[in-house]
């Protein structure tokens, strides 16, 4: 007669892996490769304040002598001439006292009706094979993120490193949040996104067409300039760093 083998039974929880020792110092989290990319003449072929300001003009929100004195700036801008902080603090004390969320909603129709028709085909295409390689993928820009959040979103980018407009019980206070990211600021929110996420910047790239963003590309592995100001233009053929001239958008 056949006899039958009682089945052992393990111990419970013999399968499952130990834990590790009481103060044994967590597993390092591998460092990740990024991609930041500034947004003006770089995403868009616009500058992005230009544009928010005429579409203000056309809904009857500024006034001639507003849109003078914006590009005026913008030129300021340019030659790399702009007091970056002072003009920011001077420009958001208009919008104090308004709605945050009527900000946010009509920045969407801002963005639906016009800056999405101006990005660079070119820089979609690199900003998705980013993605693709599974970089974690970031503007870096001086703009609000009511100009740069809707462009993330289209662009299907997670991470937003901007600046920020100080808010309380849903309406603009008139203040910017310090710092401002330009510059100094710019370096500093970047410094704590690196440090945050692990990035690994020996393997990361940026993004830009700015000289003012000079300080960031020097810190990658990848610098790549994009529509160059003439100044930056002048550094990256000295630094023999790529340069890239992506042709006017077509929506």
């Amino acid at each position: 007669m056949a006899t039958q083998r009682a089945s052992k039974k393990r111990p419970a929880g013999r399968d499952r892996p130990k834990p590790p020792p009481r103060g044994a110092p967590a597993p390092r989290q591998r460092s990740v490769p990024a991609a930041f990319f500034d947004v003006d003449k770089t995403i868009i072929s616009q500058n992005s304040g230009t544009l928010f300001l005429k579409y203000l003009y056309e809904q009857g929100r500024a006034t001639r002598m507003d849109i003078v004195k914006g590009l005026a700036s913008y030129m300021q801008y340019k030659l790399n001439l702009l007091d970056i902080e002072r003009f920011s603090k001077r420009t958001v004390v208009q919008f104090k006292g308004q709605s945050e969320s009527e900000m946010i909603a009509f920045s969407l129709e801002w963005y639906d009706e016009v800056v999405r028709h101006y990005i660079y085909p070119e820089a979609r295409t690199i900003i998705n094979r980013h993605l693709e390689d599974k970089f974690m993928v970031a503007l870096v820009t001086g703009a609000t993120r009511y100009v740069a959040e809707p462009l993330a979103r289209d662009l299907g980018i997670t991470h937003v490193i901007c600046t920020q407009l100080e808010v309380r019980r849903g309406l603009f206070t008139g203040r910017v949040v310090d710092p401002i990211c330009f510059g100094e600021g710019k370096i500093l929110k970047l410094r704590e996104f690196v440090a945050e996420h692990r990035i690994d910047l020996a393997r990361s790239y940026f993004y830009t067409d700015s000289i003012s963003d000079l300080p960031l590309l020097e810190v990658v592995g990848h610098p790549q300039v994009v529509n160059p100001d003439p100044l930056l233009y002048r550094r990256a053929a000295r630094r023999k760093w790529p340069v890239k001239m992506f042709g006017a958008a077509v929506d």
